[in-house]
């Protein structure tokens, strides 16, 4: 106890000298990053960097504005770029790098200023595209994957329906076999993307079987006959990020849209949300250490019984307990990447990880005014 009281001292000391030059910010080449990322992972994140600064952070206040970003056009200049197909197949225009490179990407794009782009590109690069690059057929790849990585179509993920949000098995929208093709019938709710996407990556039931067998992830075409977008949800936050309501009415699409094995979607899905959840936990980091260091400015400033605010010793404690916080996080989410980059994941680290990393920002709220 008493050593635990001795670096929190400690520690806090440092960070009110850090706090007083108000230059608090976070080495990119400390001891922790260098685990996973090297020279050529910088480099990555300053190409992007300059994207960002350039294509999207002058215009995010007037997409926030107006409730909508352009994201042909973003992701565009980003496909060009090569950053929506990291991890892909060179075959199919991805740059074919270990997922370290994603995590690196993500955490970059904490540096776009608001929640909903970065979001968006996410649901793009990995969480609506995984299981496609990963088991779907050379077909499919080529009529989805290529023009997605290449930031020529806008894809989306459909998963969550009015009735089944966490509750991925029971969801009720339906894919019935007619001839070759499949129609669909049903409905999905709270569609990032899904005011704008060219295609979906649709989870529906194919059979009558067991609720984690008898599903799978199709290849959804947003174009077809049947398909009504039926509102744009307004949202608390991440206002230009489109969040969409949309019912399926008889929608024929090829059975040869399936992606991987017929009744293999629930474990499909269950693999892509891995990815998702590190890689929600990646792009959370930066804008969580802004908040700090903007907390630790503002409270430099403030003038409060004659003296800064920051004087206050419990402010001090609080800052570094959160940045503790966000430091063991970041370390977790190395740590579970590790097996990943080696084409393994452990669920329960991904799993942690986001748990941790939903948990923090509620915690920072009561402390930070931003």
């Amino acid at each position: 106890m008493h050593s635990l009281l001795r670096f929190r001292r400690c520690f806090t000391q440092q960070l009110k000298q850090i706090f007083y030059k108000r230059c608090y910010t976070v080495d990119t080449s400390d001891d922790t990053k260098d685990v996973i990322f090297g020279p050529e992972h910088h480099q990555f994140r300053e190409t992007l960097n300059k994207i960002i600064e350039k294509e999207i952070n002058p215009y995010v206040d007037h997409w926030e504005s107006e409730g909508l970003f352009p994201a042909h056009k973003v992701f565009k200049k980003l496909g060009e770029a090569g950053f929506l197909g990291v991890t892909r197949p060179t075959e199919y225009g991805g740059l074919g790098l270990d997922y370290t490179y994603s995590i690196a990407v993500a955490e970059e794009l904490g540096n776009i200023n608001c929640g909903g782009i970065p979001m968006a590109i996410g649901v793009q690069t990995d969480m609506a595209t995984p299981a496609l690059a990963r088991f779907g057929s050379d077909k499919l790849k080529e009529e989805f994957l290529a023009p997605s990585i290449a930031g020529d179509l806008v894809a989306c993920l459909g998963v969550s329906e009015v009735t089944a949000g966490s509750d991925v098995a029971n969801i009720h929208t339906k894919a019935v076999k007619s001839g070759d093709d499949l129609i669909i019938n049903g409905g999905k709710m709270w569609i990032t993307n899904g005011c704008q996407a060219d295609w979906m990556c649709l989870l529906a039931s194919t059979g009558d079987g067991k609720a984690h067998q008898n599903k799978s992830l199709i290849c959804l075409p947003m174009n077809l006959p049947g398909i009504t977008i039926a509102k744009k949800i307004d949202k608390l936050g991440m206002w230009c990020s489109d969040t969409a309501q949309i019912f399926f009415d008889n929608v024929r699409v090829p059975q040869s849209h399936i992606i991987g094995e017929e009744g293999m979607g629930f474990v499909y899905q269950m693999l892509q949300f891995q990815e998702e959840r590190l890689w929600g936990t990646a792009a959370a980091l930066m804008p969580m250490e802004k908040i700090i260091q903007q907390t630790a400015e503002y409270t430099a400033q403030r003038q409060a019984f004659g003296k800064p605010l920051l004087s206050n010793q419990v402010i001090h404690f609080r800052l570094a307990e959160l940045a503790t916080d966000v430091e063991m996080l970041r370390s977790m989410l190395y740590r579970a990447i590790l097996p990943l980059s080696s084409c393994f994941l452990e669920p329960v680290r991904s799993s942690v990880t986001l748990s941790t990393q939903l948990k923090l920002p509620h915690r920072m709220r009561s402390v930070c005014p931003w």
